[in-house]
């Protein structure tokens, strides 16, 4: 029974705790991340769950309402999105861990309402991961895009700008998603994804159809943060509170990129990127440009959460990339680095918001004696650099290789000279994180005196819950490279990820 239901518990369990945090933390404030983190804890276990039943060759659908399909709201657990639900609620679970154990003055009496928020954005993507029709696949996306709005601008200040413009361009992303969701219901006649697939051969060649894509590509394309569509990207990433970025920086851009994949693989079906070669094309030059372009960008930044911010508009690029391409190892890369650009960057995020609230500010130059005061942290950093990179055994590099063969077995060389370039510029950005990092300043000896002989600081790392949290995604980071095979093999059933 429970079996059946599991596509809508991963979306209930979240959202009922999201509605009873803010009663439970009006009498009781420190009641609500402990309740935020059980109830993200029981949303991951589902998601394995799901998962599990996956790997056995299940597919679990749920029919809202007892309205049965096309007709009825159909939430479905397949392969790929049981795959995708259990990064986004893994992840999920240590972000909201590690937003319970971070002391932001700017969000420290509002800690009910923003833990409410936390769990109604993950309600909101873990719905659009299961969604089985386009059309509630959009009313998820929007929940989850007002809830990070009010998140976003939560910090006040600078964060109110950058939620504002992220209010604008999410709001224009939406809006042609939906417009062009409205086109194919008037081609077709349906909004459910299935159906939609098995009506379109049947419809009569138009221009509707071709736009209708356009449409909801370049929507998705603003959600991904995709060059140049990114504006509100690296300011939302760089001005939010910690507990935030911590939770959309990780997951919410993948989320998007699984519904562009879902989308042109199940309502349009493979073959339609193969017939139709100038969109496959236009999402492998924009994948490529946003590789390009967000890796330069992120070498120009001072500061340590931009740098990682614009450095997300680069490795997004190889998602893209890789869908575009549209053959097996290709798809099987994006698939790949949906999951390793979670856990480095969720890392990442995890290190730049303890090093904001510890260090003093999230300048490169404020990460002096990072090494001494936290060298577990540091370590941390070390190891999802390494996987920015793509240096095995992360698990960026297996990704970062599946995208490279995809674009060698294309014969689209050019494109697997970017993939590698790409990483040549990730190895200048992180490079410049990890020196700052990690080198002794100028002035200093090798043990850490200054010139006059005086120690420099003690150690001293972040609280358990931090830690733990930076920890287990550093942990999964190498894990997703060294057991690659088998996540390979699980994710080789989903489709267009190779026979």
């Amino acid at each position: 029974m429970i079996a059946s239901q599991l596509p809508a518990l991963l979306v209930v369990v979240p959202l009922l705790a999201a509605l009873g945090v803010p009663l439970l933390a009006w009498p009781w404030p420190r009641a609500a991340w402990p309740v935020a983190v059980l109830a993200t804890a029981a949303t991951a276990l589902l998601a394995v769950a799901g998962m599990l039943r996956a790997l056995a060759g299940e597919t679990m659908r749920y029919a809202a309402g007892g309205w049965a399909a096309p007709w009825g709201i159909e939430l479905v657990l397949d392969p790929l999105s049981a795959f995708v639900a259990l990064v986004v609620a893994g992840v999920a679970a240590w972000s909201v861990l590690y937003g319970a154990g971070v002391d932001d003055p700017r969000t420290r009496d509002r800690q009910g309402v923003v833990a409410a928020l936390v769990l109604l954005v993950l309600a909101a993507l873990l719905g659009i991961v299961v969604a089985g029709d386009l059309f509630n696949l959009f009313v998820f996306l929007e929940v989850g895009a007002i809830a990070t709005y009010a998140l976003v601008g939560v910090g006040g200040g600078r964060a109110l700008v950058a939620s504002f413009r992220y209010v604008i361009l999410g709001s224009l992303g939406a809006s042609l998603y939906l417009l062009g969701v409205g086109h194919l219901y008037l081609a077709t006649g349906t909004l459910n994804m299935a159906d939609m697939a098995a009506r379109l051969p049947g419809t009569e060649p138009s221009r509707l159809v071709p736009l209708a894509v356009g449409l909801v590509v370049v929507g998705l394309g603003i959600k991904m943060g995709l060059f140049p569509l990114h504006g509100w990207l690296p300011d939302a990433y760089t001005h939010a509170p910690p507990a935030v970025t911590a939770l959309i920086a990780p997951v919410a851009t993948k989320v998007a990129a699984y519904a562009l994949v879902r989308f042109l693989f199940t309502v349009l079906g493979p073959a339609y990127l193969l017939e139709h070669t100038l969109l496959g094309s236009a999402l492998t030059w924009l994948g490529a440009l946003s590789i390009l372009a967000g890796g330069i960008l992120a070498i120009r930044q001072t500061d340590f959460r931009k740098v990682l911010a614009y450095s997300s508009v680069s490795q997004m690029g190889y998602i893209a990339l890789g869908i575009g391409l549209a053959n097996p190892s290709g798809v099987l890369g994006a698939y790949l680095h949906i999951l390793n650009h979670a856990l480095m960057k969720g890392c990442l995020f995890f290190v730049a918001g303890i090093a904001t609230l510890r260090l003093g500010g999230s300048a490169l130059s404020d990460l002096r004696h990072m090494h001494r005061r936290m060298p577990v942290v540091t370590l941390c950093l070390v190891v999802a650099a390494l996987s920015m990179v793509g240096v095995p055994p992360t698990g960026g590099f297996f990704s970062k290789w599946y995208v490279l063969l995809g674009a060698v077995e294309a014969g689209r060389f050019g494109l697997a000279g970017i993939v590698l370039a790409g990483s040549l510029l990730a190895v200048a950005y992180m490079f410049r994180i990890v020196e700052s990092a990690c080198l002794e300043p100028r002035g200093e000896d090798g043990h850490g005196h200054d010139r006059d002989g005086h120690a420099g600081p003690r150690r001293r790392e972040p609280a358990a819950a931090l830690l733990a949290s930076v920890l287990a995604l550093a942990a999964a980071v190498v894990a997703a490279g060294v057991w690659n095979a088998p996540i390979v093999d699980a994710l080789r059933r989903a489709p267009m990820a190779g026979p």
